[in-house]
């Protein structure tokens, strides 16, 4: 048996976050994830689908959303909650789009910060 002062402590700095409901582990800041780590393929789809349920309603093919919803055969409540995702901030979106960074929060919570300002949304959304 070994003695308690023969015991080798080890840390590793991780983080713990929940990642569309689910917990995931986060290696420190300064590692360097390779390519293969990208951006949640169902938020970048979800960004790409609001963006063009905007368009629509701006260029007036929908009045509602309700029209809307019915046209792409989704609940109302569904598409009202996605379309959302359309007016993150330009920072936010392009971290997540362009820079291909990971989310600290789940695709429906990510609905919800649309709702803030925009510089309190970044905060929210990668720390």
């Amino acid at each position: 048996m070994t003695k308690p002062d023969d015991t080798i402590r080890i840390l590793i700095p991780l983080k713990l976050r929940k990642k569309n409901g689910r917990p995931k582990i986060l290696p420190p800041a300064e590692h360097a994830s390779s390519a293969d780590q990208a951006q949640d393929p169902h938020i970048l789809r979800a960004i790409g689908r609001a963006w063009s349920w905007r368009r629509w309603m701006e260029a007036g093919e929908f009045a509602t959303i309700q029209e809307l919803a019915d046209a792409v055969g989704l609940a109302e409540r569904h598409v009202s909650r996605q379309l959302r995702l359309a007016y993150l901030a330009p920072e936010v979106l392009k971290r997540l789009t362009c820079g291909r960074e990971a989310s600290a929060v789940s695709l429906y919570d990510l609905c919800f910060l649309a709702g803030k300002t925009w510089q309190e949304q970044p905060m929210r959304v990668f720390d």
